[in-house]
C-alpha cells in the first residue's frame, strides 16, 4: 500500500462494500447451502454480512460495533459514537455464532455463558437486537 492510502482502501484501489440486506431469494440459496454443509464459506460470508447489514438498519447508530471476523463488521445501536480507534463497545463472535444468534436458533444469553461472545462496554448487550425479526431476509 502507498504511503498516505487510507486504509479501506484496497491494494487494487477498490474501496470494499457497505454491507447491504440481501434480496430474500439470495439469502434462502445461502440458508440451504449453510444448512448443507457449516463449513461453506461463501455462504457464511453472504449470511454474515446480511444479518450485519440488517442489524444496522434496524438499530442504527455508532455505540456498538459487532465484529465477525473474518468475513465484516458493523457499527450499530444508538449512543454514543467515536471516529477513531476501538468503539466504546464491542461484540465479537464467529460466523457460525453471529448466524445462530441472528436466526433464533441460539440465544443471547446462552452464548455469553458458553463463551461464543465476547461483549464489552456499555450497550453491547444485543439481547433486545437478536433474534432478527423474520430471520431477516429483509428489514
Amino acid at each position: 500500500m502507498r504511503p498516505g492510502t487510507p486504509r479501506c482502501v484496497r491494494e487494487n484501489g477498490a474501496v470494499p462494500a457497505r454491507l447491504r440486506v440481501q434480496p430474500a431469494d439470495v439469502v434462502d440459496a445461502a440458508h440451504a447451502r449453510w444448512t448443507a454443509d457449516a463449513g461453506d464459506t461463501e455462504a457464511a460470508r453472504v449470511l454474515v454480512k446480511h444479518y450485519l447489514a440488517v442489524l444496522a438498519a434496524r438499530a442504527p447508530g455508532g455505540a456498538v460495533e459487532v465484529r465477525v471476523p473474518p468475513y465484516a463488521a458493523a457499527q450499530c445501536i444508538p449512543g454514543t459514537t467515536h471516529t477513531r480507534g476501538t468503539p466504546p463497545a464491542v461484540v465479537e463472535t464467529d460466523a457460525a455464532t453471529w448466524i445462530a444468534l441472528a436466526t433464533g436458533d441460539l440465544a443471547w444469553a446462552d452464548a455469553l455463558d458458553a463463551g461464543r461472545v465476547r461483549a464489552s462496554g456499555e450497550r453491547s448487550d444485543l439481547s433486545a437486537w437478536v433474534p432478527l425479526p423474520g430471520g431477516g431476509a429483509g428489514v
